[in-house]
């Protein structure tokens, strides 16, 4: 394995480092047409088309969607089913997502003018929330913690799951998240027919507000193409970390730190800042040394060689206006006193502080949400939270003294623009 080798001296580094991070986000467009035909589908024919889909892609043989539906004894029974260690972590887990996004949450608020007109702000939750998680083979109980949680605290009454059962096969560990977090309703299905349901609601899947979580390109290309009728939450890329080091650190730590991210998949990136060249060197001997012992060693390695790279940097200030660039989703700062560096870090979807946090503490029981945003996106965006499941409505009161200044203000300024209906509805308030 060959990982890219830049220095922020190099002639070519601004160029080098922009074809490194550069990623088509642009979909297959044999996938959108696919996906726009489904969700027409669904839209159209309701639970006929969901259960078409489901059971071709699915490989199931329902002949209704409420046979797909997972009751709510089901989702017990496979949290009380787990060996006692999973239950306690999942637990344990859910217990620090939710302490930490308690204090997340928005409030109401107003004040009162001096001629008594009352300005403010009401904060309300969404009334109906459709999650999204992967199924099959693949378990991904974290995923219904970050994102189911969120939306509880925030006060969403009603929570629909949804996740594909491939062949029949349904995941304990994610129905008895589903307990933990007190999804209400769990429906079968996947892809893009599960997303269209959300979206428009059928016979059996009520139409919900926003639609959230992670999937495949079908279910991100559904996303993309529900918004606008529901809301959601973001269409995130390939996941990304940054490690900005000052060389102090066991290198064996760093190179396992890159691989936490790389082992996603192929085109997820790892890229690691020192101003220390030696330093640089032990990680990559580190990489080389355990990427052996790997299970995911095939997918670590295309995912470094292609997208991975190791960057000397002049000092940790140059490194810390690299990062504002890239705007990583994952970054963790491994070095003496981090708390103060992170200061000087303005776009970074989480930041881990210290060299005994790694980030896959972030990915299940740090607290924080391990939903963020990827592709330099963090530039403009931030992680889900309690927040993304409200909403704010402006209150207005204004008191018959008030109408009298704010109406001539309102006529002369609707006068200018020629909406003589807009003034003359401000000038009747006003006493003769």
């Amino acid at each position: 394995m060959k990982i890219r080798r830049f220095s922020t001296v190099d002639k070519d580094f601004d160029e080098n480092l922009k074809a490194l991070l550069a990623f088509e986000t642009a979909q297959d467009d044999s996938i959108d047409v696919v996906v726009a035909a489904i969700l027409k589908d669904v839209k159209s024919r309701g639970d006929a088309a969901v259960l078409e889909y489901t059971n071709r892609f699915d490989k199931t043989s329902a002949s209704t969607l409420l046979e797909l539906e997972i009751s709510q004894a089901e989702l017990t029974s496979a949290l009380n089913g787990l060996p006692v260690d999973q239950r306690e972590a999942l637990k344990l887990a859910a217990a620090r997502v939710r302490s930490y996004h308690e204090k997340q949450v928005m409030s109401s608020w107003n004040y009162t003018e001096a001629d008594g007109t009352l300005l403010g702000q009401q904060v309300t939750s969404l009334d109906r929330v459709g999650l999204y998680v992967p199924g099959g083979k693949a378990a991904y109980p974290s995923s219904v913690l970050m994102n189911a949680i969120p939306a509880k605290v925030a006060g969403v009454k009603e929570l629909i799951m949804v996740v594909p059962t491939p062949n029949g096969e349904r995941n304990q560990l994610v129905l008895a998240a589903a307990a933990v977090c007190g999804v209400d309703r769990v429906f079968c299905i996947g892809g893009a027919q599960a997303i269209g349901a959300l979206a428009y609601g059928t016979e059996s899947v009520p139409q919900v507000d926003k639609v959230v979580g992670p999937g495949n390109a079908y279910v991100a290309a559904a996303k993309r193409r529900v918004f606008g009728v529901v809301g959601i939450d973001m269409v995130a890329g390939p996941s990304e970390i940054l490690v900005i080091s000052d060389g102090k650190t066991n290198p064996d730590w760093v190179a396992m730190d890159l691989f936490s991210q790389a082992e996603h998949d192929e085109l997820a990136q790892a890229i690691l800042l020192s101003p220390d060249a030696e330093f640089l060197d032990k990680v990559n001997a580190s990489i080389l040394k355990l990427v052996e012992e790997m299970p995911r060693k095939g997918i670590i390695t295309t995912s470094l060689t292609d997208r991975g790279a190791l960057i000397q940097v002049r000092d940790l200030a140059e490194a810390a206006e690299i990062c504002n660039y890239i705007a990583p989703e994952h970054l963790e700062l491994s070095m003496d006193e981090p708390l103060a560096f992170s200061k000087t870090i303005k776009h970074a979807g989480a930041i881990f502080m210290g060299r005994n946090t790694c980030e896959a503490l972030g990915d299940y029981c740090a607290g924080p949400n391990h939903v963020l945003p990827t592709s330099r996106t963090a530039r403009f965006s931030s992680p889900l939270g309690v927040y993304d499941f409200q909403k704010r409505s402006s209150l207005i009161m204004v008191s018959a003294e008030g109408a009298q200044t704010l109406g001539k203000v309102a006529a002369t300024l609707a006068y200018g623009e020629g909406l003589q209906a807009h003034a003359r509805s401000a000038e009747y308030r006003l006493k003769s």
